[in-house]
């Protein structure tokens, strides 16, 4: 049975891709899948998925302390190495440039990938959470109307930022 929230803006293929927070997180998972088509390349995408060393991009009242996330990219940000701290919560578990980023805490894992698309980029985010059953619907919901903002405003800085260099 599919917990609302679960799924949101996936195609049938992105379903079935393997990605690789599915070797993170084993067992009793809920795994959730979530995307969207983003105007930009995705080397700039994938830039923007790196800011989130700094903030989550999400409702910054509830998740960033009040303080908004930031609105002008870092490039030192896209500095990676594997257990730098990604959203506060999080540790880089692995990293391929322009391509993903893998993350972990506790029971979750999830991966951002970034590929072509006919018009920019696809940006799809797993997260595969590992809980007790009868909490993990309101978390799903939760951190899918979390996610959902997060993926909206980085499609949306990609964007203007592709477009302030044409």
């Amino acid at each position: 049975m599919i917990t609302p929230g679960q799924r949101w803006g996936v195609t049938p293929a992105e379903l079935t891709m393997d990605l690789p927070c599915d070797d993170e997180v084993s067992g009793g998972v809920v795994v959730c899948d979530r995307a969207v088509s983003i105007d930009a390349p995705p080397p700039l995408v994938f830039a923007w998925l790196c800011q989130l060393r700094a903030a989550p991009y999400s409702y910054d009242l509830l998740d960033n302390w009040g303080h908004r996330s930031p609105r002008r990219r870092d490039p030192e940000l896209t500095e990676l190495a594997v257990g730098q701290r990604f959203m506060s919560v999080f540790a880089l578990e692995n990293f391929t440039p322009d391509v993903q980023i893998t993350l972990r805490t506790g029971g979750v894992a999830v991966t951002y990938a970034v590929r072509p698309a006919e018009t920019g980029s696809r940006l799809h985010a797993r997260v595969r959470f590992r809980g007790p059953s009868w909490l993990l619907p309101p978390v799903i919901f939760g951190d899918f109307l979390m996610m959902r903002k997060q993926l909206l405003t980085l499609k949306e800085l990609a964007e203007q930022e592709k477009r302030a260099t044409m």
